[in-house]
């Protein structure tokens, strides 16, 4: 249960930022005992999987703070988030001998696929916020949105890591925030296809 929990928490923070929970799980495992990399994600921890990590998040933290291009870079990471996930999923099955369970071990595709869908669902959200977000503030707003974000992905990564138990919680808020994210975003649409009609 520990080892799902930390997984969702983990591909949630991806789903907001693909490599800060990667950057905390590689440090973690090559520094500490407090994440222990299953069989095969080794090379997580590795230098040169550290040092791609952080200049793809220095790349991350760059372009989607620029309105416009952060849409494209949302694009882009469509594919990349949601498979950063699934390998968070698969890489906290060492996470299961704190709850003394080897299930999660011996069922990690269950932790991959847990992984697309949260981090999948998340990006989604992100995604179409980013547009009403840069619409209602000229493009203002896109800096200060990605920074929440950034900030929101660390705090979920630490809390999936060290306070698993408040996952659940953290997942009930980002649930609340995507319905709206959602109902706000078909206002918006309903709005701009009225818009023609009514001139």
């Amino acid at each position: 249960m520990i080892a799902a929990l930390t997984g969702m928490g983990l591909s949630a923070a991806a789903g907001l930022n693909a490599y800060i929970p990667f950057l905390l799980v590689a440090l973690l495992a090559r520094f500490s005992d407090i994440v222990v990399l299953p069989t095969g994600l080794e090379w997580m921890d590795s230098w040169w999987a550290i040092g791609v990590g952080a200049l793809l998040l220095v790349t991350e933290l760059t372009l989607d703070k620029i309105p416009a291009v952060d849409s494209i870079n949302d694009a882009v990471q469509t594919f990349i988030r949601p498979s950063m996930g699934g390998l968070m999923g698969a890489a906290t099955a060492g996470a299961s001998t704190l709850d003394g369970s080897t299930w999660m071990q011996e069922h990690a595709w269950v932790g991959v696929v847990l992984g697309v869908v949260v981090s999948g669902l998340v990006h989604t959200g992100k995604a179409a916020a980013r547009p009403v977000v840069n619409a209602g503030t000229l493009g203002l707003g896109a800096p200060v949105a990605s920074t929440v974000e950034d900030g929101a992905s660390v705090g979920i990564a630490l809390v999936a890591v060290f306070l698993p138990v408040l996952v659940v919680l953290v997942l009930i808020v980002l649930a609340a925030m995507l319905i709206k994210v959602f109902t706000l975003y078909a206002r918006l649409r309903r709005r701009r296809t009225r818009g023609p009609a009514a001139t």
